[in-house]
């Protein structure tokens, strides 16, 4: 795609009363390529700080850039850390239920929830420029590692090679995540827009509630598909293996989480209340299998779990392993989802706070954070909404946040991980719902319905797509909806009529604009997009329809001009044009002659200029006169032609001078 030149170029001239649309002066072909891949890739122009500054002041620079910890850690204050110790030691009490939960989702061994909210947070400490991400594992990214990697490795039966798996997985996600952010490829992530991501977080979150029916019921025995079906297939084909104990335990503590979620809703100040309620339901969930030995009735517990820091991981990731292609697709996947999820979550919280937020800068974060993961007996982690929503309430001021969580997740890896021994699974299916409850967010889709219906359609067919087939066509048939409608808009754009808004010189959409008045003789055509090989078909078809609807209307009006002389193209908004497009305007002028019309071009962009030019289509074929700097001197100049240029007709035949007979239009008497 062509790139609109910024520099100016040679100043219009005044010619014949009007002025003249001006050709920008050539650039060398490596300039031009230099700015169309700097306009591409850094946008942002991230280099633009290192300008004209010493030697040592760009080291200094380029360490802040990659570790912006350096930047904002000269200005930290003992306030800040007062605001992000309170913040830190909330999200941990949040941090350490959830972890452990998220792990068995993704059927790994607790034990990695914790490890994962210890590491990766001091990364993105140092790495992250947000100062409100809350770092650790998430729902989405466990059903889909579980989901994914269960259908080759059973974990049931071979646990060590299914961690080693998810190890490769995630290593394999967080080069994913740097690589695109190193080469400024984040645009990618666009591709998910927020109508798929909202329609699939609800469509995995469904999911991911009907899963957790096995720890309400005490299930032992559970599907590892993960479409609605097979789920509630395997629910209730075990009814007899219902355990009342477990469900009415299960039942009680969700009802609490969801009181407490719904109470510092309405009352904002106490949101500490819900960020406490998981790690309290751990706590009293353990208590009360201690005191009445539930474990032997029917309520599962996790079981003892290892004390000690993460231990190195880097030797078993499985480059050798057979099933290395699954860990590579498993990653891909997780890496661009969690990759959307935790840059979404970190922009909204920057929009309120006021700051920025490089999202090329947080995809290496993001990357790093998740190398060094894998690395030290991590899986996935990434920006969840939920932890980051209780950081930002807390009043978090950086990033110390994290290191604080980390800090209160390393004491418990020390010292109190035996406490969790008795912890029933049934508090941890009541934590996962009561956090995937808040991701099935209908108030979004029905603003989609209100302003988008084809947004709405991409936004139900994730939701559809994941609920009743899988988390990875859920995920292709959105996306691929969305490619549909971006080919939409370039295969097929809008084309408008203009007219003349009253006393002004100004034309817009007779459409959208009802008082606008069309020019007797002259039809005016917006085009409004650039005119590539996909389109220009389209565009030609298109107006020619335009010409001959327009011809109709005027046959069937009183009009003083009653038939159409000039076709005007408004090419304002037309950023670029390849050949093909230039072949379509050579087709358009050669139709717009046989039927005795004249095409005209106003307001075309410089880069649309330059390819005219060099095609040689306004000299040879369309004519210096008939382009024009705006709509108005156009309709101005065909106002002109028009009256003061008259056809001399005999029995509806044109005549020359001689009164013969002219087949085309092209002489005419004053």
């Amino acid at each position: 795609m062509g790139t609109v030149d910024t520099e100016p170029y040679s100043s219009s001239v005044v010619m014949d009363g009007r002025h003249k649309v001006a050709v920008p002066p050539p650039r060398p072909f490596f300039q031009s390529l230099k700015n169309t891949l700097k306009e591409t890739l850094f946008p942002d122009d991230p280099l633009r700080q290192f300008k004209n500054q010493p030697g040592s002041r760009k080291l200094r620079l380029g360490l802040q850039y990659l570790f912006p910890i350096f930047d904002w850690g000269s200005r930290y204050s003992f306030d800040f850390f007062k605001a992000d110790l309170i913040a830190g030691i909330t999200i941990a009490s949040l941090a350490i239920p959830q972890g452990i939960s998220y792990a068995k989702l993704a059927n790994l061994p607790p034990i990695l929830g914790l490890y994962s909210s210890f590491v990766p947070p001091l990364v993105y400490a140092m790495m992250g420029s947000s100062r409100d991400l809350a770092v650790g594992t998430v729902a989405v990214a466990s059903l889909l590692t579980g989901a994914m990697l269960s259908r080759d490795v059973n974990p049931n039966e071979n646990m060590k090679l299914y961690v080693h798996l998810a190890y490769t997985a995630t290593f394999f996600a967080g080069l994913l995540e740097a690589s695109l952010g190193f080469l400024r490829l984040g645009f990618i992530v666009d591709f998910l827009s927020h109508a798929t991501i909202v329609g699939f977080m609800a469509g995995a979150a469904t999911v991911v509630c009907l899963q957790q029916l096995r720890g309400i019921l005490g299930l032992d025995h559970f599907t590892h598909a993960t479409d609605v079906v097979d789920v509630l297939r395997s629910v209730f084909s075990q009814t007899h293996k219902w355990r009342w104990e477990s469900g009415v335990l299960g039942c009680c503590f969700l009802f609490f989480l969801l009181l407490t979620k719904h109470f510092s809703k309405k009352k904002p100040k106490f949101f500490w209340i819900s960020a406490m309620a998981p790690l309290t339901s751990v706590v009293l969930g353990s208590l009360l299998v201690y005191l009445t030995h539930a474990e032997n009735h029917g309520v599962q517990v996790i079981g003892p779990l290892k004390k000690g820091l993460n231990p190195p991981s880097a030797s078993d990731l499985a480059f050798g392993s057979s099933y290395l292609m699954t860990a590579i697709k498993t990653g891909i996947i997780t890496g661009v989802i969690a990759l959307a999820e935790g840059i979404a979550v970190g922009r909204s919280f920057a929009m309120f706070k006021n700051y920025h937020i490089d999202g090329n800068k947080e995809m290496i974060a993001f990357g790093m954070m998740n190398i060094v993961g894998s690395c030290t007996s991590c899986y996935l982690t990434t920006g969840p909404f939920s932890r980051s929503a209780v950081n930002f309430n807390a009043g978090c001021k950086t990033a110390v946040s994290n290191i604080v969580m980390a800090v209160a997740v390393m004491i418990t890896l020390m010292f109190l991980t035996p406490l969790f021994h008795y912890t029933p699974l049934v508090v941890l299916s009541s934590i996962i719902i009561a956090a995937m409850l808040g991701l099935i967010d209908y108030e979004a889709a029905m603003h989609l319905w209100a302003v988008d219906k084809f947004d709405f359609l991409v936004c139900i067919s994730a939701y559809v797509g994941v609920v009743f087939g899988s988390v990875e066509i859920g995920l292709v048939v959105a996306v691929a909806l969305s490619l549909l409608r971006i080919l939409l808009f370039v295969a097929r754009p809008r084309t408008v009529v203009l007219g003349n808004i009253p006393n002004s010189t100004v034309y817009r959409s007779v459409e959208q604009y009802p008082a606008a008045a069309t020019v007797p003789g002259i039809l005016i055509l917006e085009i409004s997009s650039p005119i590539y090989f996909a389109n220009a078909g389209y565009l030609r078809e298109r107006i020619t329809r335009w010409i001959d609807e327009e011809e109709d209307r005027m046959r069937a009006e009183d009009k003083e001009i009653r038939t159409l002389q000039y076709v005007v193209l408004d090419m304002g908004a037309v950023g670029g044009i390849d050949t093909s497009g230039i072949s379509m305007l050579e087709e358009t002028k050669k139709a717009a002659d046989r039927r005795g019309l004249k095409l005209v071009l106003a307001n075309p962009g410089s880069e649309v200029m330059k390819k005219l030019n060099k095609s040689k289509f306004v000299e040879s074929q369309l004519g210096h006169g008939w382009m024009f700097l705006t709509v108005a001197e156009a309709v101005s100049a065909c106002n002109f032609m028009l009256h003061s240029i008259k056809p001399v007709e005999k029995d509806g035949k044109k005549l020359d001078d001689d009164g013969e007979e002219e087949e085309a239009a092209g002489k005419w008497r004053v």
